[in-house]
């Protein structure tokens, strides 16, 4: 007998395991549950859309099993009870998970039930492309990966040449937000059954975990992920590319598509996102730097991401290439480290469960390496509280983006600056927070300055160490210590 596997981040409009005449089942995997103490905001997602979309397939005529959470061995349990009654094949689709992929075969082999697994709709590269691509290549580029699969797939090229003449407008999208600009409020989603339904099931059940099952407003349908998606071409998409990399005081969505909580499990899928971005483009006239922008960041950084998990992903989590090894505190759970900006961000979180790639990468990631937080610590710590991670998001983000922990392998040095990169893209004020981030900044070029001298991109830091005025440096240095003795 045949029956379908599907996870909390398969729930796809068009499912290449789901059979007609298969049973099928759609399990809250401890991995997606338990694994890690998940934002309230995350699990109520999660069991929402699931419900949901087992509605949705019950009214297409598939005889379909839920399996709730059992806070341990759920799938080892449901794989014994399969092969009691006669399962002999499971079919799946790509989980794009190491740890998964490891239980599936491990409790498959031990019940006896062959695995038949299909490609995820949820990403537009094979994975006969991306090792073809990268496999004389010793580093991970995304500009490179990104021009290839712009070529391949024949977006935004206009008679064999990138539209508007250049491959990236990054340049573009570096302005800071005018103090008077005007935002769109958030269409608020309608609260339907499963969403309450979903509230109290987490409230029951996780009701320790960090973060509010309060003001939940994320799509938990096909619907209304393409609601949101409309919304954001309609009101947001227009001025996205100015102000990508702006970082605002009070708001994290910004001109944000806010789209991955959505993409990431299913209910959107990438063809469809850049199909709709590019007619709103020739139809409308977005802007080209705001189009390229979000292709880069769809068919570019998304499609980069887990290429790398795929190749390198093992490797990448047992990396800790500055021997960082301080345990973050309780201070960043609750956004109370006295640092004005990360601290703004982190309560924002707890709310949303969202911040966007600056404030994850220049705010929080960036901090996070100048305190010498463990990588491991830091993985654990977006998993936990970002509503859109799961491990091939958070493996090569954290490990090779965020903390440089691989050594270099997807980026030329690490992303870390100083508090003016901060004030330069903000409205925040300068404070005592400023001699803090400084001070972790030069101290962290100091202790480096060997390796950072050999490195074309940030030799230069180490000279302006070597100039600076012995007082201040002092001062800054002394500010740092304090702060990691305080945390």
């Amino acid at each position: 007998m045949d029956v379908s596997l599907i996870f909390p981040h398969q729930l796809f409009k068009t499912n290449p395991a789901l059979k007609k005449g298969w049973n099928a089942i759609l399990i809250e995997e401890d991995l997606f549950f338990t694994h890690y103490p998940f934002h309230k905001q995350k699990l109520v997602l999660q069991r929402a859309s699931m419900k949901s979309y087992e509605k949705q397939l019950e009214k297409k005529g598939i005889n379909i099993s839920y399996i709730e959470n059992e806070k341990g061995k759920t799938l080892l349990k449901l794989f014994n009870k399969l092969s009691k009654t006669g399962v002999t094949s499971i079919h799946y689709t790509d989980t794009v998970d190491y740890l998964l992929e490891r239980r599936l075969k491990r409790f498959a082999g031990k019940c006896g039930i062959k695995l038949i697994q299909y490609p995820s709709p949820n990403f537009i590269c094979s994975e006969d492309f991306i090792h073809t691509f990268f496999s004389k290549k010793k580093r991970y580029f995304q500009t490179d990966f990104y021009i290839e699969l712009r070529k391949q797939n024949n977006t935004l090229i206009d008679k064999g040449t990138p539209e508007g003449g250049s491959w990236t407008y990054d340049v573009l999208n570096r302005k800071r937000l005018p103090s008077a600009i005007s935002i769109p409020a958030r269409h608020k989603l309608l609260e339907n059954s499963f969403v309450v339904e979903a509230k109290n099931y987490v409230q029951k059940n996780f009701s320790e975990h960090y973060g509010s099952v309060e003001d939940f407003n994320y799509p938990i349908n096909f619907e209304q992920a393409e609601q949101t998606l409309d919304k954001f071409i309609a009101d947001y998409f227009s001025q996205f590319g100015d102000y990508q990399d702006a970082i605002d005081k009070e708001d994290s969505f910004l001109f944000h598509s806010v789209l991955t909580p959505s993409l990431n499990i299913g209910l959107l899928q990438p063809e469809d996102i850049l199909d709709k971005a590019i007619k709103a483009y020739t139809r409308k006239g977005i802007p080209l730097n705001s189009v390229e922008g979000f292709v880069r960041q769809i068919l570019g950084w998304r499609e980069f991401i887990r290429s790398v998990y795929i190749r390198e992903g093992v490797r990448e989590r047992t990396t800790n290439y500055f021997n960082h090894h301080r345990k973050i505190p309780t201070s960043f759970y609750t956004g109370t480290t006295g640092i004005e900006p990360v601290d703004a961000v982190i309560k924002r979180i707890l709310k949303t469960g969202y911040a966007n790639h600056i404030e994850r990468l220049m705010i929080l990631g960036n901090f996070m390496l100048l305190c010498g937080f463990h990588p491991d610590d830091i993985y654990k710590w977006f998993m936990e509280l970002f509503i859109d991670a799961y491990d091939w998001v958070m493996v090569p983000n954290v490990y090779g983006m965020s903390q440089f922990a691989d050594g270099g392998l997807m980026a030329t040095k690490p992303y870390i600056s100083g508090s003016n990169y901060i004030l330069k893209m903000s409205h925040y004020k300068k404070g005592e927070w400023c001699n803090v981030w400084d001070g972790l900044y030069w101290k962290f070029i100091d202790t480096h300055k060997e390796l950072f001298a050999k490195n074309p991109r940030m030799s230069m830091m180490v000279k302006l160490l070597e100039k600076m005025d012995s007082s201040k440096r002092k001062k800054l240095f002394h500010a740092a210590d304090n702060f990691l003795k305080s945390v």
